[in-house]
Parts: C-alpha cells; structure tokens; sequence
C-alpha cells in the first residue's frame, strides 16, 4: 500500500497564519500593556510633575512633550498634563507644547492601529467600540473633529478607533489639529490661572471653552450634514 505524496502548502496561506498569530501576540500584548497602565500606573499631583520638569531645566521642554505623547496613547487622562502645562509654562507657550505633545501621541496611536488592524483594534476599544465606530465609520474629518471636542471621550479610543475604521491620515491629522488646540487651550489656561489666578488668565479659560463649545456644535452639524449626502 503506497502512501500518497503529502500536499504542497500554499505559501499565501502559511504567510496569512503567521500574520494571523503575530497580530494577535500583539493584541495580547498591547492588552496587557494597557491594562497595566490602567491599574498600576497613576500621574503624579501637578506640584510633582512642575517640580520633576523645572528640575530639568531647559530639558524640561522636551521631558513634557515627550510624556504627554507617551500619556496620550495610553488611557491616561490628557487632562492632568495639559492643567501642568499651564502651571509650568504661561499659557501660549503651554499651548504650544501640549499640542505638540498630544499630537504626536495622536500620531503614534493611529499607526499602531492601522499595524494590528481593524479586528484586534475592536477588542481593544471595548465599551467605547459602538461610539467610536458609529461616527468613524466611512467618515473623516469631521467626526473625528466631533469626537475631539465632546467633552467626556477621551483621546485614545479615538486615536485607534481612527486607525481601526479606515480614517485616511491627512484628514485624522488635520482633524485632530484644529479641533485639539482648542481643548488644549482650555486646560492650559486652567493650570495657568491656578498659577495665576488674574483677570487675563481668568478671561482665556472663559475664552477656550465658549471656543470648545462653539465648534463642537459646528463639527457635529457638519458630521452629521455629510452623513446624510
């Protein structure tokens, strides 16, 4: 009885295995990575974060940026770091590096999505799937502007959400941009009138967020304008 010739293997389907496998070490490990955030890691109070980063001197710049774009891919609240941003810097200048900061963590975030994909990304995204993707879905720069501005979403699931539901780059990038300087003003000129607690400083947090208020209002018209096309 002769045995018969083993079958060849098809090379497209060992390629899509291995794909498969290693997408979803990472979905393990982007999981766990997350969760250990969630329940081990916690910011400092401000006092310590203005201390650490005035200690550095003029490194503290790059110290700031840099952590707030690690904090923005997490999901640790943005907020605490964009109220340091105020306290540490005045309010332009802490403007400035919180949007730089956030932004590159927006960045970062999108590629890691668009690199694990849409499947391993809505297993992350958990109770926020539903809001993520019923505005993401086959949208652009409009609902992720909306998104943006809504108070109570955080950054994150937004960021891989974008990634997850084919939101092209320039669109993201740019939504992201316009609608987070805003937000990030706001929070600043919080930390600012902490620090300083003046007429001026009370008058850019009234400012921010009527601006907050106003465009989000827009964004959402306009989303929901285009979904109606």
């Amino acid at each position: 009885m002769t045995s018969e010739p083993n079958e060849p293997q098809d090379p497209a389907h060992d390629q899509e295995r291995w794909v498969s496998v290693l997408r979803n070490t990472a979905l393990g490990a982007v999981v766990l990575g997350l969760l250990w955030v969630v329940f081990n890691v916690e910011l400092p109070p401000v006092h310590v974060i203005q201390r650490n980063i005035e200690a550095l001197g003029w490194a503290g710049w790059i110290a700031f940026v840099g952590l707030y774009a690690l904090v923005a891919t997490t999901p640790i609240p943005v907020t605490i770091m964009a109220v340091a941003g105020g306290i540490l810097f005045d309010v332009a200048a802490g403007t400035i590096l919180s949007v730089v900061g956030v932004m590159l963590g927006c960045w970062i975030a999108y590629w890691v999505a668009r690199g694990l994909g849409k499947h391993t990304m809505i297993k992350l995204l958990g109770r926020h799937r539903a809001t993520v993707e019923q505005h993401l879905r086959d949208s652009g720069f409009y609902a992720v502007a909306t998104l943006r501005l809504i108070p109570g979403i955080p950054y994150w699931p937004v960021n891989y959400g974008s990634g997850s539901f084919g939101v092209r780059h320039t669109p993201y990038v740019l939504a992201s941009l316009v609608s987070c300087i805003p937000g990030q003003f706001s929070l600043v000129a919080i930390g600012a009138f902490i620090a300083d607690p003046s007429i001026m400083t009370g008058a850019a947090v009234a400012i921010g967020w009527v601006a907050v208020g106003i465009l989000t209002v827009m964004a959402y018209h306009r989303w929901r304008s285009d979904r109606q096309v």
